[in-house]
C-alpha cells in the first residue's frame, strides 16, 4: 500500500529565542528538518513526503528537499492558521488508498523503526498512535484545585501518528474544534477508536534551545553505530 507523509513545518519556534524558526535551525551542519524527512526516506523506498510549510518559508523547503537524492518524492504545499488546517492542506494531496503519516517536523530524531512499527500497527488497526509513560509526578488542575493523577495511567502522545487514509481523509470533512489537539482527537470525533503503540522516549520535539543541545548529542552517538 502506497504510503504519505505528512510533515508539518509551520511553528515560528519563539519559545526557542531565535529569529529562524526551529525547523530551520542547524544540527551538526544540516537543518532540523533535513534529519526529520531524512528518516521517513530511509523507512520505505516508496515513502512520499508532503511537506507542509507557510508560504513565506518555501524557499528554505525547496533548499532542504535540493538537499537529498531523492526530490520527485518531496512535495512541499502551503500551510493554514490551525494545525488541523495544515494537515487538511496536506492530506488534500493523497489521492489514493495508502497508510499516512502526520509528524511534527521539529520531531527530528524520530527513527526508522518506530516509523516502521507504525505502519504495521495500522495495516492491521486501522491507526497507531505512538505514546510513551510519564515520569514524572503528575497532578491535574481544575478548577484552581489539583490533584494526584496515577502516572501508570498517563501517557505522553507523539508523532507519527498513522492511518489508514479510509479514516484520516473523511475525518478531516469535518469542522474544526478547539478539542482537536492533535490527528487521534480528529479522528475520534469521527468515530473511529484510535490505537496506541509504543514511542519512544528519543523522539523527543524540538522546543527549548536545550533541546538542540540533546538533539546534537544524541546524533552524535548514533553515527557513531
Amino acid at each position: 500500500m502506497k504510503k504519505y507523509a505528512i510533515i508539518v513545518a509551520g511553528g515560528a519556534g519563539t519559545r526557542m529565542g531565535y529569529a529562524t524558526p526551529k525547523q530551520f535551525l542547524l544540527l551538526k551542519d544540516k537543518p532540523v528538518l533535513w534529519y526529520t524527512i531524512d528518516a521517513f526516506i530511509r523507512a520505505f523506498d516508496d515513502m512520499q513526503i508532503i511537506l507542509v510549510l507557510p508560504e513565506a518559508h518555501f524557499a528554505k523547503g525547496r533548499g532542504i528537499i535540493a538537499l537529498f537524492n531523492y526530490t520527485d518524492r518531496i512535495t512541499m504545499t502551503n500551510g493554514g492558521n490551525t494545525r488541523f488546517e495544515s494537515v487538511k492542506k496536506g492530506l488534500a494531496l493523497v489521492k489514493e488508498a495508502s497508510i499516512v503519516f502526520v509528524h511534527d517536523g521539529v520531531r527530528c530524531l524520530v527513527s526508522v523503526p518506530l516509523i516502521q512499527r507504525c505502519c504495521n500497527q495500522a495495516l492491521l488497526k486501522g491507526s497507531a498512535v505512538p505514546a510513551v509513560a510519564a515520569t514524572d509526578s503528575i497532578r491535574i488542575v481544575k478548577d484552581g484545585k489539583h490533584v494526584v493523577e496515577d502516572r501508570l495511567q498517563v501517557r505522553i502522545i507523539q508523532t507519527p501518528q498513522t492511518f489508514l487514509s479510509s479514516i484520516i481523509l473523511p475525518a478531516f470533512e469535518q469542522p474544526y474544534q478547539e478539542s482537536f489537539t492533535d490527528e487521534a482527537t480528529v479522528v475520534e470525533a469521527a468515530g473511529n477508536e484510535v490505537f496506541l503503540t509504543d514511542g519512544e522516549y528519543d523522539n523527543i520535539k524540538i522546543t527549548r534551545p536545550v533541546d538542540l543541545v540533546v538533539a546534537e548529542r544524541m546524533i552524535e552517538e548514533r553515527s557513531s553505530l
